[in-house]
């Protein structure tokens, strides 16, 4: 199954540190495309939301100095 993960950076800056993005990651459910993600990022997973069967979950990650809010449904 295929995952859309967007991030966008939470950290307020002047210059922007990290532009938004969308990727498409093939996993078994969605904590294993975030798993994945977080993986291929180098980001630390801070905190999860799973809410109801079938919509989207909402994550914030962390690297530095730098926090992203992570949205991830299925593609």
């Amino acid at each position: 199954m295929q995952f859309t993960i967007e991030s966008r950076e939470l950290t307020y800056s002047h210059a922007v540190r990290v532009a938004p993005t969308s990727t498409t990651i093939d996993a078994d459910n969605p904590d294993d495309a975030i798993t994945e993600f977080v993986r291929q990022s180098e980001y630390q997973l801070v905190s999860l939301q799973k809410p109801a069967e079938g919509r989207e979950s909402i994550a914030t990650l962390k690297k530095d100095d730098v926090v992203l809010l992570v949205r991830v449904y299925a593609a």
